[in-house]
């Protein structure tokens, strides 16, 4: 687990901290724009605190999220995912953009995302370690 993942398994971002850092050592923060970014505040969605240990750390760390693309798809498929999992009996179409603040169509671009990202790791996941795996 990196210290960028939540410890309970759940899909929250946690800011991206440096290695470095020690109790009562300087930081530097700053948020950047990350799509993948989901919290438990619905505002900051899309939103990642990075914290450095000195500001040149910083602008390595935010240099870095720079060259990352900001896909909406794949932030709405993080807010359905959010509230599916508030929701495990399941939810309507309608209730569910209202939780999200989403459309339908944001919704369904948002499944969408999630599907494919699973396909591409299906098939990643194949290539490593399913029956034709090289050894």
């Amino acid at each position: 687990m990196t210290e960028s993942e939540p410890e309970d398994g759940s899909d929250y971002a946690l800011p991206e901290l440096c290695g470095a850092l020690t109790r009562g050592s300087a930081r530097c923060s700053a948020v950047v724009p990350d799509s993948s970014s989901i919290t438990a505040d619905p505002e900051l969605d899309g939103k990642r605190l990075i914290v450095g240990c000195s500001r040149q750390h910083l602008a390595e760390l935010a240099e870095q999220y720079k060259h990352r693309p900001f896909v909406d798809a794949e932030l709405w498929q993080g807010k359905i995912a959010r509230a599916m999992q508030q929701h495990p009996e399941g939810v309507s179409p309608e209730d569910l953009a209202n939780e999200t603040g989403l459309n339908l169509q944001q919704i369904e671009a948002g499944v969408t995302w999630r599907t494919i990202d699973f396909q591409h790791w299906h098939q990643q996941f194949r290539k490593k370690h399913g029956p034709d795996a090289e050894k």
